[in-house]
């Protein structure tokens, strides 16, 4: 059949067959089908939907695009966790080096920014000298060394969804409930831990807004990871404001570094410790020994040797001092007094792309230096003039103006107080 009917059968609602799907596939891997064909594709679907066995087959036919390295076979203790996205979302970068110093291996597959979200794979190019696993050899050996591997997408994993991942960004298709599911289990599986955490984001701030639209997602990826053997939890939690305090590359590494050595943004910490206590307890540990470990390694330096073990296994300079710096500073404060009562994450996120922390279009490069720093909270009560947040620019030219104008719009402030969400919404998979 031709591709151009294949798209037209999603476009009108229909169901493709696996053959369909596997061609759609196989097309993005090896260069056979053309980017706008590719992109038609994924605005049928982002429109259509897809039912449960066309996405159970899709993420097979993603997965077995390139090699399979079954990690869970020489590390069956290692644990993979994996956020769908969000704003100032900073775990990663904690959660790894966190539960390494715990004892249980952690294998995560780092994904560049997509949409108005930044992505692990750039946070860590911040880092000078840090090189991401592309290679099942790099991944055992960082396991074997540091007990941690942060891998990048290559043509040995699920190469067609690094180029569909692409097209999704560039093209407005990101926020597509069986892609998004496609996307993940397809490297998830591909990497191949046999455990699993995840932490789906519900919020402004978030692709799915909803808790009932973020649980949904939660249950698909959820479903699609027992059916593949995958022992798996989820939280879903707070995005309708950013988790941590900043946006950006270099400055996400300083918060990291920041809750690492036991301070550092009290959401972020809170978040990182509660998928950590899942992950300690998929590896039969008692949720409270569990948390007290942890909160020991954040406060007697084993979390902080940890990163530092971590950073120089793969290749990097973990002083903070190396970090890249921006080039200048802009504050954004308030036009009055009162309650700030909502805040705008995903505005803020666009805001983080403009100046440069976040492409634009394809082939932008990252500006590592730029990003946002937050000041207030849901909830915080403001005098007139007070500080929101601080633009901090790198290289990219922006609108000054506009952009702080973008940034005082994204806060509501109002005379009542309001009543900030919950950081966790749901937990799913079992008992904490």
């Amino acid at each position: 059949m031709n591709f151009v009917e294949i798209i037209a059968r999603k476009r009108d609602g229909l169901e493709l067959s696996p053959a369909e799907i596997r061609t759609f596939v196989q097309g993005a891997s090896n260069g056979h089908v053309g980017d706008e064909q590719l992109a038609a594709m994924l605005m049928a679907i982002c429109i259509r939907g897809a039912n449960q066995a066309e996405t159970q087959v899709l993420v097979e036919a993603m997965r077995d695009s390139g090699s399979r390295w079954r990690m869970g076979e020489a590390f069956p203790d290692a644990v993979d966790k994996h956020s769908t996205g969000g704003v100032g979302d900073t775990v990663s970068l904690v959660f790894a080096p966190l539960v390494a110093s715990c004892g249980v291996p952690v294998v995560m597959m780092a994904g560049a920014g997509l949409g108005h979200t930044q992505g692990t794979l750039d946070k860590l190019a911040a880092i000078p000298g840090f090189r991401p696993a592309a290679r099942h050899a790099q991944a055992t050996d960082l396991l074997a060394t540091c007990g941690v591997c942060f891998a990048a997408q290559s043509d040995e994993i699920a190469p067609a969804d690094k180029k569909l991942y692409l097209i999704r960004d560039l093209t407005g298709t990101v926020p597509s409930l069986p892609l998004i599911v496609a996307s993940i289990m397809s490297k998830k599986l591909a990497v191949g831990a046999n455990r699993l955490i995840l932490d789906v984001k519900c919020g402004s701030g978030a692709f799915f807004k909803t808790p009932p639209a973020a649980r949904e997602l939660a249950e698909a990826l959820m479903e699609v990871a027992r059916r593949a053997g995958v022992e798996v939890r989820a939280l879903v939690t707070d995005m309708s404001q950013p988790l941590g305090d900043r946006l950006g590359c270099a400055s996400e590494v300083r918060a990291a570094l920041e809750v690492l050595a036991g301070g550092g943004d009290s959401r972020l910490r809170e978040l990182t410790l509660d998928l950590a206590v899942e992950a300690l307890a998929l590896a039969g540990r008692a949720p409270e020994a569990a948390r007290a470990e942890l909160e020991r390694k954040l406060s007697d330096g084993g979390a902080s040797g940890a990163y530092e073990a971590m950073v120089r296994a793969h290749g990097g300079d973990p002083d903070v001092e190396a970090l890249p710096r921006p080039r200048a500073s802009v504050s954004v404060t308030a036009p009055r007094a009162g309650f700030v009562s909502a805040v705008d994450a995903e505005g803020l996120g666009w805001i983080a792309v403009a100046i440069g922390a976040g492409r634009r279009r394809q082939g932008d490069e990252i500006d590592l230096a730029a990003g946002v720093k937050l000041h207030v909270r849901i909830g915080d009560l403001l005098a007139e003039g007070q500080p929101l947040l601080t633009l901090e620019l790198g290289d990219r030219e922006v609108d000054v103006e506009e952009m702080r104008a973008r940034a005082a719009a994204a806060f509501a402030i109002t005379e009542r107080a309001p009543s900030p969400a919950p950081l966790i919404a749901a937990r799913l998979g079992g008992p904490s």
